[in-house]
């Protein structure tokens, strides 16, 4: 539990930093969709754990959890290597460094027919921010768009998608799913995640966000529901299509929303501790509902504790 504590920082500082800087380094044009491309990753990672945990699996093993967790060292190692290779962002360079060479350098690999234009408006921004200071991130000049952060993050994570996701083998194997068919049909939702995420991506610069978070809830609603009423009957006979229909809601809206949203909603002189809070409280929360759930599940059975999440 301590080390996976320490994994979770790891992770809560790249989900920060990682949305951050494509929106920094992505020409204007395709901002939506490269920091969208950040959830495709995510949910990809999510699909390969999940093919990966089926294949670990061993009849009555009870290490075969250590390999599962161990395994993700490899893509950590590969992904650190990785991030010694790439560039500072531009606007980075110019504001904080003052290195507006090496910015002009960053921005000609990226699109170079708009670097011009693209420094002139950082160096404007240093410009405004010199001669009206920033205000203080915690105030009311952003209550709004804190607001907006706050809400999104927190009814993302209390739809309940990371009691699903984390805890997919138990939500099927409450169904009656043998340890073998659980993991499998757990793979699906990994395979379901990815397509519809992938669908989202390519449907958030051409209906916009809000269409999208639209689609998302009125699936959550009605998958959530079924999910519910399957529970309280005791009739599990279609439980494998609510799940899925759940995450593949969550995967063209919300999921796919959250990051661009966040990254958008704040004005460049507080973006980073705008994306901050707005993963502070995704991750908090997921933490609440990770903790909750197999709490709830354990004392109220599935038909509350799923029925909990779509409130």
């Amino acid at each position: 539990m301590a080390f996976r504590f320490v994994g979770g920082l790891c992770i809560g500082a790249s989900s920060v930093v990682s949305p951050l800087y494509i929106s920094e380094i992505a020409p204007a044009a395709k901002r939506g969709l490269l920091v969208a491309l950040f959830q495709f990753n995510i949910v990809f990672g999510i699909l390969v754990a999940y093919v990966s945990n089926y294949l670990l699996q061993r009849p009555d093993s009870l290490n075969d959890w250590r390999w599962m967790l161990g395994i993700v060292a490899i893509p950590s190692l590969i992904f650190t290597v990785l991030t010694l290779l790439i560039s500072e962002s531009p606007r980075w360079l110019a504001l904080k460094r003052g290195d507006v060479a090496g910015a002009k350098a960053v921005l000609n690999e990226i699109e170079p027919a708009a670097a011009d234009a693209t420094l002139a408006s950082i160096l404007a921004s240093r410009d405004r921010a010199e001669a009206n200071p920033t205000k203080a991130f915690f105030s009311a000049h952003y209550r709004w768009p804190i607001l907006l952060a706050f809400l999104l993050a927190f009814f993302n994570q209390v739809s309940g998608i990371n009691a699903v996701i984390y805890y997919a083998p138990r939500i099927f194997g409450m169904t009656g799913l043998s340890k073998s068919s659980a993991l499998l049909s757990t793979t699906g939702i990994g395979v379901v995640n990815l397509v519809f995420t992938m669908l989202g991506v390519s449907l958030i610069d051409r209906f916009g966000r809000r269409v999208l978070m639209y689609i998302g809830s009125i699936g959550y609603i009605v998958s959530l529901s079924l999910i519910a009423l399957a529970f309280y009957r005791n009739s599990f006979a279609g439980m494998t299509i609510f799940v899925f229909a759940f995450i593949a809601a969550h995967a063209v809206g919300q999921g796919t929303v959250i990051w661009v949203f966040i990254g958008e909603i704040f004005p460049n002189e507080v973006r980073a501790s705008g994306q901050s809070f707005g993963c502070l409280t995704h991750w908090v929360f997921a933490a609440v509902i990770a903790n909750i759930f197999p709490v709830m599940a354990g004392k109220f059975g599935g038909a509350p504790s799923l029925d909990f999440s779509r409130a």
